[in-house]
């Protein structure tokens, strides 16, 4: 299916609206140059609209096999991991010292975006590289960091991350694996996990898994969980693979979508580890890897968003049904009042969830190349509501564009169907997002929502700005950060946790639907106040922003209503 990068809307949203000069304009990422990223990009999505477009529809129908124990990858996919490699995306944002290229998480967001839009099967390995090189370089000791890293950036290896097993889901704290130590200072790790993206393949040299394990005596739950690197292939000396690790794919998932992806079922039978981090500190070191992963589940969500978007849009351009109200038109059903609808608001829904995860990349960066609380605190505000609202518009656009697409779009032929199938199980991996909302009402709120705070008071500051030039968008998205200031202020006073979480889900949608009007705005400006941009924004500020009261309204409501409901009655 036709994939087009949208490299230009890219470069337009990181130079005028989530403020990307200023991580290129630090010491750390000086190097990120205009030039530079806009070749990075360029090259990326030539790559994405290439080799990996071509994989979406054969993937799905030629999925990943398990033959004789082995797993088998669909046709193309393991040049196509190996084209990532070779142009260096794999290790985009990783250290330079191991063979990264040392640009920020901003551009790697961006890539995962396309590489999400072209074939999101062939996406979730480069994922679990990436995160996992960032871990590595934060946690490991030296001598892994110099074998690992370069091998997986160039990717030679392929990574994964072990934290479910048959009992420990989201509670990751009920984890049972074991982890021995043996006399030689490794470990040796027995148990069951299940679900692993990537779990096995038949062209790396090697894949290295990040597996959490108790070790003897640990304390329960998650404070007694550590992280250990369990190769596939044991390293000789040299860093050439030698014999193989004592871990059995038991077998492979099949899945409502990403029929190209192998998720796994492993058996980890007294396998050689070496422990990453502290004792007892896995789910720190793990979380380092987890965080840059719901970032990235985020851009999955945004890049199958993008690429319905686009075949709902060719097919609404060509598609001829009924008289149309457009004089002198071509009859194309885009012509439709309600189908003109969709497309606008998906377009506009579109922009307003990448802007999100951009200017939550843009945080993260500036927290690493500044060390400042404030660019921390905002960082880990935005990564729960950019992994949500990214997944959800994933799914919300995919379903839209079935829709537009009528009969046909559940017609497998069409391809439309299959970007749903994909995208839907991105808001259940990598931490649902009903736990993204508890931990934005929880844990992002503990600091008595100072964060919350100053992120609106920047959107109101914003607002008024524009009142002389864009009354009808400042006034609305002004009001909107003025309500959500005032449902952040009852929530904090909230001292009943279930109250909190029975409000979490709206709370973070209302909070994603007053960034999305403030994003839009600074599109309207940059653009002058007239054109293509400020007709998008009045779009989102018309027919979107306005859920945001509803969704507060339903956020502050407590918990009692629900509970109200006895086990018998919900039966009933």
């Amino acid at each position: 299916m036709p994939y087009h990068a949208p490299v230009p809307e890219y470069r337009f949203l990181l130079d005028h609206v989530v403020d990307f000069p200023k991580v290129a304009a630090t010491d750390r990422f000086a190097e990120a140059a205009p030039d530079v990223v806009a070749a990075m990009l360029t090259e990326a999505g030539r790559v994405c609209e290439e080799v990996l477009a071509p994989l979406q529809r054969s993937g799905d129908t030629q999925p990943v096999r398990f033959e004789n124990g082995v797993v088998r990858l669909s046709p193309g996919f393991a040049e196509a991991y190996r084209a990532l490699g070779d142009g260096g995306f794999l290790g985009v944002s990783g250290p330079e010292a191991h063979g990264g290229l040392g640009l920020p998480i901003t551009v790697a967001t961006a890539l995962n975006e396309m590489m999400s839009g072209a074939c999101l099967a062939s996406q979730l390995s480069p994922l679990m590289a990436q995160g996992q090189i960032e871990a590595l370089d934060h946690h490991a000791p030296d001598w892994i960091k110099a074998l690992y890293i370069p091998k997986l950036a160039r990717g030679e290896w392929t990574a994964t991350m072990n934290l479910t097993e048959p009992q420990a889901g989201s509670d990751v704290g009920a984890a049972a694996t074991r982890a021995e130590p043996a006399d030689d200072g490794t470990y040796r790790l027995t148990g069951q996990k299940i679900y692993i993206t990537g779990g096995d393949n038949d062209f790396a040299e090697n894949v290295a898994h990040l597996v959490l394990a108790r070790l003897p005596d640990a304390p329960a739950g998650t404070k007694g969980i550590s992280l250990f690197l369990v190769p596939k292939y044991i390293p000789r000396e040299d860093g050439t693979p030698g014999a193989r690790n004592a871990i059995r794919v038991v077998g492979i998932e099949e899945k409502l979508g990403l029929h190209a992806s192998a998720t796994c079922t492993l058996a980890y039978e007294g396998a050689t580890g070496w422990l990453i981090g502290a004792p007892n500190k896995g789910m720190r070191c793990m979380f380092t890897m987890m965080n840059n992963a719901r970032l990235g589940v985020g851009m999955q969500g945004i890049g199958v968003a993008e690429a319905a978007y686009q075949h709902a849009l060719a097919y609404a351009l060509e598609r001829r049904q009924g008289a149309t109200p457009v004089e002198g038109g071509t009859g194309a059903i885009v012509e439709h009042a309600d189908v003109r609808r969709m497309l606008a608001t998906m377009k506009a829904e579109l922009f307003a969830a990448r802007a999100v995860a951009f200017a939550c990349a843009v945080a993260i960066d500036m927290e690493t190349a500044t060390g400042e609380p404030g660019w921390a605190a905002r960082a880990a505000l935005l990564t729960p509501v950019a992994k949500a609202f990214g997944t959800d518009t994933g799914r919300a656009l995919s379903d839209t564009g079935i829709q537009i697409h009528g009969g046909m779009g559940v017609i497998e032929e069409s391809g439309a169907a299959q970007y749903w199938r994909d995208v839907r199980v991105s808001a259940i991996y990598e931490g649902t997002n009903g736990i993204q909302a508890m931990d934005l009402v929880g844990r992002k709120l503990a600091d008595g929502g100072e964060a919350a705070q100053a992120l609106i008071d920047e959107i109101e500051a914003e607002a008024e700005a524009a009142r002389g030039d864009l009354p009808d968008l400042a006034g609305p998205v002004w009001q909107a950060a003025e309500e959500l200031r005032e449902a952040t202020e009852a929530l904090v006073a909230t001292g009943d946790l279930t109250d909190r979480f029975a409000g979490s889900v709206p709370y973070l949608r209302a909070v994603a639907r007053v960034l999305g009007g403030h994003y839009h705005l600074r599109a309207a400006r940059a653009e002058g106040g007239a054109g293509p941009r400020t007709a998008l924004a009045r779009v989102y500020v018309r027919r979107l922003l306005p859920e945001h009261a509803g969704l507060l309204a339903e956020a502050r409501a407590g918990g009692a209503d629900l509970y109200a409901l006895s086990d018998e009655d919900l039966a009933a």
